[in-house]
C-alpha cells in the first residue's frame, strides 16, 4: 500500500527561526495544533507529523510497509522535502521518542538537539508498568485515587 503523509507547519519562517519537529507517541495517535505550544513562536519554525497510519496520514491504520527504519526514512524525506539542513530540536513523546532517538542514531549530522519526554521505548517492563491492572502506574503509585477512578469508571 502507498502511504500518504500528513504533516503541518506553525510559526511562519522568519530570518533566525529555528527548524523544530514534533513526533507524537502511539498507537495510531496523531498531531493536534497544541503540539506546536510546546515551541516558543518567536523562536522556532514547528513542524508536526502524523506518522504513516496515524492522524491524518493516509491510510489510517495501516501496518503494511509501516516499519522504525519505513518512519525514519519518512522523517529524512520531510526534511529534505522542506529544504532544512537539519532538524534543530527534535521532541518525542512517548513512543515519539522511540522514532526520535532512531531517526537520530540514523542521521546525527541533521540532529541540532532533542527533548524527549515520557519516555517509553515499550520493552515488556514498560508495557506492563503502563497497562497491567497491577502496574506501578495506576494502584500502586496511588492507591487511594486509583480505587477513586476504578470506581467511576466500573
Amino acid at each position: 500500500s502507498t502511504h500518504t503523509l500528513y504533516y503541518e507547519q506553525y510559526n511562519d519562517a522568519t530570518d533566525g527561526s529555528l527548524n523544530a519537529l514534533f513526533l507524537h507517541g502511539g498507537p495510531g495517535a496523531g498531531c493536534f495544533p497544541n503540539h506546536a505550544r510546546f515551541f516558543s513562536p518567536d523562536h522556532y519554525r514547528v513542524t508536526l507529523l502524523d506518522q504513516r497510519g496515524c492522524g491524518r496520514s493516509t491510510p489510517k491504520g495501516e501496518t503494511i510497509n509501516n516499519t522504525l527504519a519505513h518512519l525514519v526514512q519518512d522523517i529524512e524525506s520531510l526534511r529534505i522535502h522542506l529544504g532544512y539542513d537539519r532538524w534543530e530540536v527534535v521532541l518525542g513523546g512517548s513512543w515519539g521518542t522511540t522514532l526520535a532517538l532512531a531517526y537520530a542514531q540514523t542521521y546525527p549530522e541533521r540532529v541540532g538537539g532533542m527533548v524527549l519526554r515520557g519516555v517509553c521505548l515499550f520493552r515488556q517492563s514498560e508495557i506492563d508498568w503502563l497497562f497491567a491492572r497491577n502496574g506501578a502506574s495506576n494502584a500502586k503509585l496511588n492507591t487511594k485515587k486509583w480505587n477513586e477512578f476504578e470506581k467511576a469508571v466500573g
